[in-house]
């Protein structure tokens, strides 16, 4: 681990060295506070990955069992209705699809939500940033059961230039309520 550690540290410190001359230290400048520290929790799950760049942005919650897909959606749902402005905006029932097409597959669902006011700041702030448009939960069975993933958002909040202070308010809760879903999406609790 502390290989792995001086290593980061030791590239970090070249990046900089590297991009000093350049306007790199001018954008990292205008980052938001704790920039750096998920930009090296990412960096870890990006390397304790073997390089798995979905793995390393997102979030993730194995479900537990006895928790079925509808108690999760049903999870999910509740905690949408409990957020002022966010709204369930589609599913994307992909495994039904496929197995309707003959393809055997276990369960592959996206759930989409979004706060249609944030999102128009957002696209104003930045209008790349609709391509994270809007928010997915996915639903994926695996061999050991169902597990929710969903990007990690600190990565948009925290990694990108300052928002203003009114936008990053309605993006912070539209940040918690998906933390919320993926935490009672994976027990089912809809209270």
């Amino acid at each position: 681990m502390k290989t792995i550690t001086m290593l980061k540290v030791g590239f970090l410190a070249g990046i900089i060295a590297f991009m000093s001359g350049c306007g790199t230290m001018k954008a990292a400048g205008n980052l938001e506070e704790g920039a750096w520290g998920t930009f090296n929790e990412i960096w870890d799950r990006w390397v304790e990955s073997e390089g798995d760049i979905g793995w390393a942005v997102v979030w993730h919650r194995k479900v537990e069992e006895g928790v079925e897909l509808q108690d999760i959606l049903d999870a999910l749902d509740n905690v949408a209705m409990n957020t002022p402005g966010l709204m369930d905006v589609g599913h994307l029932p992909l495994s039904q699809e496929l197995n309707a097409r003959g393809v055997e597959s276990g369960v592959i669902h996206v759930v989409s939500y979004c706060n249609p006011a944030t999102a128009r700041k957002m696209i104003d702030f930045s209008p790349a940033m609709g391509a994270f448009l809007p928010c997915r939960v996915t639903i994926v069975e695996q061999e050991d059961g169902l597990h929710l993933y969903t990007m990690n958002m600190d990565m948009m909040i925290k990694m990108g230039k300052k928002m203003p202070e009114e936008l990053k308010e309605l993006t912070m809760a539209v940040r918690e309520a998906m933390w919320e879903m993926m935490e009672k999406g994976a027990t089912g609790d809809v209270f």
